[in-house]
C-alpha cells in the first residue's frame, strides 16, 4: 500500500509541511512554477536549499507584496519558530496593528476565503480539501474566542501566504495520491507565547483545539512548534499517529522552518509501501434453542456495546431436530475474556467454542463533500488493490426527505 508518513518531531506548519511534500514530488520545479501560475494577489512562491544542523533540505517562502509576514517589525516575540503561518483570527492576541508596507491593510473572513478559492484553477478535490482545512481553523477560532465562524477573520498578509501554503500542501497531496497518510505523534513545544492581549500558553488556544483527539507532546523546546495551519492540515489528511510502520521507503523529504534548534528545524516525509498485513482475531460462538428473539437481540447489543467487532446469528438445526440459532462474536484477542463473561451472563448457553483466525481489512476513512443540497459525508475503503467510496446513507436519508425523493434518486443526483 502506498503510504505518506509525516514525522512531526520539530511540529508542524504549512510552510514545513510543503517543503517536505515538494522534495517527494516527480516534478518541483513544475509545481512551484503551477503554483505561481494561479495568480494569487500578489503572491510570489518560491522553494530553497535550506540546511539544519548539517541536513539539507527544502525551505517554502511565501512572499506577499514582496515582504514575509514575519519579515516585518513585530513589536512583540511569539517566539514562533515558522516564517509565515499565522492564520489566527485577528483577536487572536497578535498584534497586527502595524504598517505593512504595500497599502492593503485588511480582514478576510470565511466568506472571502471561500471566494479566492472558488476563482483558483485547480482540482476540484484540492479544493474541497483547501476549504475543509480553513473550516477547521476557523471552527477552532471561534471555539477559542467564543464568536460565529463567520464573525472569524484573518489578516490579509497572514490570509494569502496560509491560503498558499493550505492550496500547496493540498495539491502536492492530491499528485502523490497515497493510499494512506500517517503521523508521528505532534511535538507542539512548550511555554508561552506574548500575544496583544496578553501571555497565552504554548499550544495556543485555537491550536489546541484543533489537535483534540491527536496525540502530541511538550518538551524542552520553548515556543510554539505546530502552527494552527499545520494542525487543521494534519487533522484533516491523516488517519493513524504512532511510530513509523514497517515500511520500504522510496524517497524521503525534509521541510525546514526558519529558526534554528538545537534539534533539526524540520518536517520529515516519507513515501514508500508498506504491507498489507492481517490481525489475529478470536471467533467466540454457541448453539442456543431455548431464548426468546427479544433476549437474542439484547445479548447481542451488550456485545456491540463492549467493543466487539462483528456479531451475527445463523440458523442450525440442533439435536432432537430443533430449530436453533448459532451466535458469533468476532473480537479482538485481549478483548475474548470480556466477551465471554458476556456471553455467559446473557445467553442460556452452556458452553462457547473458541477459534483464532487471521482477519484482513481494507483501510477505512472519511472525508465530506459539499453538494447543493448540503455536506454529505463519504467513506473510503482501500488496500488489496481495490479503492471503494460510499456516501453515509444516513446523510442520503436526510436530503431524501428533506427534497422529498428516493434514495436512487439522491445517489444518481449526487
Amino acid at each position: 500500500m502506498k503510504t505518506l508518513y509525516l514525522e512531526c518531531n520539530m511540529g508542524a506548519a504549512g510552510d514545513m509541511l510543503t517543503g517536505a511534500l515538494l522534495e517527494l514530488h516527480p516534478h518541483p520545479e513544475e509545481f512551484v512554477e503551477r503554483m505561481n501560475g494561479l495568480h494569487i494577489p500578489g503572491v510570489e512562491f518560491s522553494a530553497q536549499p535550506a540546511v539544519k544542523c548539517g541536513i539539507t533540505g527544502t525551505h517554502v517562502s511565501v512572499t506577499v507584496h514582496g515582504e514575509e509576514e514575519e519579515s516585518h517589525d513585530h513589536p512583540h516575540d511569539h517566539g514562533h519558530p515558522h516564517d509565515h503561518d499565522h492564520p489566527h483570527g485577528h483577536d487572536h492576541g497578535h498584534d497586527h496593528d502595524h504598517d505593512h508596507g504595500h497599502g492593503h491593510h485588511h480582514h478576510a473572513g470565511m466568506g472571502d476565503i471561500r471566494h479566492i478559492l472558488s476563482h483558483l484553477d485547480i482540482p476540484q478535490q484540492v479544493r474541497q480539501d483547501a476549504q475543509a482545512v480553513y473550516q477547521l481553523i476557523a471552527q477552532a477560532e471561534s471555539h477559542a474566542h467564543g464568536r460565529p465562524v463567520e464573525e472569524i477573520h484573518f489578516h490579509e498578509v497572514g490570509t494569502l501566504d496560509a491560503v498558499t501554503d493550505v492550496v500547496a500542501v493540498c495539491w502536492l497531496i492530491h499528485d502523490l495520491a497515497p493510499q494512506r497518510i500517517l503521523a508521528s505523534p505532534v511535538h507542539v513545544g512548550s511555554g508561552q507565547v506574548r500575544c496583544a492581549h496578553g501571555i497565552l500558553p504554548v499550544p495556543a488556544p485555537a491550536t489546541a483545539h484543533i489537535l483534540q483527539g491527536v496525540p502530541t507532546y511538550g518538551g524542552a523546546v520553548q515556543g510554539e512548534l505546530c502552527t494552527p495551519t499545520g494542525a487543521a492540515l494534519l487533522k484533516h489528511f491523516v488517519q493513524g499517529f504512532g511510530p513509523s510502520p514497517v515500511m520500504r521507503v522510496e524517497k524521503i523529504g525534509y521541510g525546514m522552518g526558519k529558526k534554528d534548534f538545537e534539534a533539526a528545524n524540520c518536517v520529515r516525509a516519507m513515501l514508500g509501501e508498506t504491507q498489507e498485513t492481517g490481525e489475529t482475531v478470536a471467533e467466540l460462538c454457541c448453539n442456543l434453542d431455548d431464548m426468546t428473539p427479544e433476549a437474542l437481540g439484547f445479548a447481542q447489543e451488550r456485545l456491540w456495546e463492549a467493543g466487539a467487532l462483528d456479531v451475527s446469528t445463523l440458523a442450525v438445526g440442533m439435536k432432537k431436530n430443533r430449530p436453533g440459532v448459532m451466535l458469533l462474536c468476532m473480537c479482538r484477542v485481549e478483548d475474548r475474556e470480556k466477551m465471554l463473561s458476556l456471553l455467559f451472563a446473557h445467553t442460556t448457553t452452556l458452553g462457547v467454542r473458541e477459534r483464532l483466525c487471521n482477519r484482513y481489512t481494507l483501510s477505512r476513512s472519511q472525508r465530506t463533500v459539499e453538494t447543493e443540497y448540503g455536506p454529505v459525508r463519504v467513506k473510503e475503503s482501500t488496500g488489496w488493490g481495490v479503492v471503494r467510496e460510499k456516501p453515509e446513507y444516513e446523510d442520503l436519508a436526510k436530503i431524501a426527505r428533506e427534497q422529498n425523493m428516493t434514495l436512487d434518486q439522491v445517489k444518481r443526483l449526487l
